[in-house]
This record gives structure tokens, sequence and C-alpha cells, in this order.
């Protein structure tokens, strides 16, 4: 790998690869473009400058265009494609920017590796790798056994899944029919640093530490296997290095947990580290059971033995260290939070990049 190509690099897991790779791979250049959508923010980064083996695109997945022109123009080797609209709920709201960006991004993203890549001498192409990171939740929902393989038949329940299922397909058939060397990888739920507070974890430690009602669907009691993010990010690399062109490998984190419990979990953690609320009462009574959500899947679980085999990954995080972790990091950096609570982060894009946001934050 020379030069890698990052898309959706100011997100949370995006940004939290590049700074994995910068401190594992020193010597290669990192390309990161990114719409810079309400879930993109650049001060995630802060610290690499553009030049120093990094560089900043300001930029679309659904401009062909522009991902053909960097393609050519930094003489791309590697894809990690992180880029995508990813939150379940907003794909029940308005399903058709997911539609746009997972399924015609990921194809303009294809189509200009394989009219780059394949128009060069085979031997030119032995290193390249196209990286294509999905999700679990394109295998639909378990019942309170069993567990999701690599072979599991996709069965997506919402517009956010289906369009993730759909890029999966294209990958998997770019390399079946070009010869495009194409991996995918199929994560469970990640949290850590960075992570926009519209998701679980993120949205009750805010709202926990400022007195805010705890949202909880439905009886709290579906259950999803967690993965703390930089796990993520190693067991990416590991499979850039060593896994298998054309396969996939699905990432879990060993962490089952009920949502019910992992709420419990951090209001236990902050009551310990800052204190009851101010009434004297715990954060536990915050909680507040909420409608279910349409479609909400009932259990994910990933079985990760493939890349456990081959390449040889491991989580080596517990969820009791990196919920910790997590907490502490948001503790530890309250002017994040609050420049995305209150809306300030947008300000930052424009006056960096002249890039005005095209989705408000909530």
């Amino acid at each position: 790998m020379k030069k890698i190509l990052v898309t959706g690099g100011c997100g949370f897991i995006g940004s939290n690869f590049i700074h994995v790779a910068r401190q594992f791979l020193p010597d290669i250049a990192i390309i990161n473009l990114d719409k810079l959508t309400y879930a993109g923010n650049p001060s995630n980064l802060r610290g690499l400058e553009q030049g120093s083996g990094y560089r900043f695109v300001a930029g679309d997945i659904c401009d062909i265009d522009l991902v053909s022109r960097i393609f050519t123009e930094e003489k791309i080797d590697t894809v990690v494609h992180f880029a995508a609209e990813s939150h379940v709920d907003r794909s029940i709201e308005g399903p058709a920017e997911f539609i746009q960006t997972n399924i015609v991004g990921t194809f303009n993203l294809l189509e200009a590796a394989r009219k780059t890549w394949l128009a060069q001498p085979a031997d030119e192409n032995r290193d390249k790798r196209f990286l294509h990171v999905s999700t679990d939740e394109v295998y639909g929902s378990l019942g309170a056994t069993g567990f999701f393989t690599e072979t599991t038949p996709y069965d997506p329940r919402s517009p956010y899944s289906a369009s993730k299922a759909s890029s999966d397909h294209l990958v998997s058939a770019y390399f079946h029919t070009y010869g495009l060397p194409t991996l995918i990888t199929n994560c469970s739920n990640n949290y850590g640093p960075y992570q926009f507070p519209e998701k679980l974890i993120p949205l009750i430690i805010n709202n926990a530490l400022n007195g805010k009602p705890l949202p909880v669907y439905g009886d709290g009691k579906n259950v999803r296997d967690w993965l703390f993010v930089a796990d993520h990010c190693h067991a990416i690399l590991q499979v850039l290095a060593r896994g298998r062109i054309g396969e996939t490998y699905n990432i879990g984190g060993n962490n089952e947990r009920q949502n019910i419990e992992v709420v419990h979990t951090i209001c236990d953690i902050l009551d310990e580290k800052v204190g009851l609320l101010a009434s004297g009462k715990p954060r536990r009574e915050l909680i507040s059971f909420v409608k279910d959500r349409a479609g909400h899947d009932r259990r994910y679980a990933i079985d990760a033995s493939k890349i456990g085999n081959d390449p040889g990954w491991q989580p080596a995080v517990t969820f009791e260290e990196g919920i910790r972790r997590t907490i502490d990091w948001y503790l530890d950096n309250p002017d994040w939070s609050a420049a995305i609570l209150d809306g300030s982060y947008r300000e930052y894009y424009q006056k960096m990049y002249g890039v005005k946001l095209e989705t408000v934050a909530p």
C-alpha cells in the first residue's frame, strides 16, 4: 500500500481508522474524501496537516468525475470505503439519500477502480485492494440463539440495511465479473470516541450528563454485539494485509448486551465518576421507554471465527473496558460534544473548507 483512499474519513469510524492507520502505517499517504454531511466532522482529525502524508478532499462519492479524477491523479492503490448514510431512524424518515450514497456512491467507486486499475498491466494490480466496510444489519434479525456467519442469507429489514446489502452485492459482483480485488467486512455495532450523538451510546452519555430523559426503544431488550471502534480499525488493517481477495469477513466484539443493560451501565459509571443528579437521584431514574421503531431487529450477534483463524484477529477490548474508555473520552472532550449539540461545528466546516453542510444537525 502506498496511497489509501478513505471515503467518509471525517465520520466516526473513518476518522478513528485514519488515526490508527497513521500510527501503524506512518509511511502510507492517505486521501480522505468526505462530503461533510451532518455526521462528518473535520475536527475529528485535528492535528493531521495537509501535505504531511494526508490530504482532505471535500466531495461526494456520488460525483463520478471527482472520484475518477482522484483515482488517476493520486494513483490510488487501496480503497477503504466507509462513506455511508448509516442511521436506521433517518433511513425510515428519508430513504432517498441512503439509496444515492450507499448504492450509487459505491457503484461510482467501483467503476473508478475498475477503469483505472484494470486498464493497467496485471502485475501492477497484484497489491491493489478495494475494501468495502459494511454492517451485520444486512443479515436481518436473530432469535435468542445463533450467530451471523459470512454465509448467512441476507434479510435486510430497513432502508438503511437494504441499501448496504445492495452495495455488498455490487462489490461482490465486481470481483466475480471483472476480477476487481475486493474485500468486504460486515461489522457489529461500533462505539467509542467521535461518535455522533444520535447513536445510542453517545446519546445516552450526553443526555445523562445533562439530566435529560434517556429514551429506550420498546422494552429495551434488543440485543447488539458491541465492538470498540479501535478494535474494528485494527481488524480492517489485518484484512487489508492478509485477507483473501473476494472474501467477506465478519467483525464482532464478542460483547452481546441488551440495550437496557448498556444504558444501565452508562448511568452507573457516570454516577460513580461525576456524582448523582442534582436531585440526589441516580441517572437510571431518567430512563424513558418509548414506542419501538418500525422494523427494529431483535438481536444481532457475529460469529467472527473466520477472521480469527485467517487473517488472524481477535478483539482486544472488553465491553467493560471499552465503555469506560468511551465515557472518559466524552468527559475529557466536552467542547467536542458541545459544538455538535449547538451546531457551531458547522461554522468550522465553512471556515476551514468553504463547504456548507447539506444536512442540519438535530
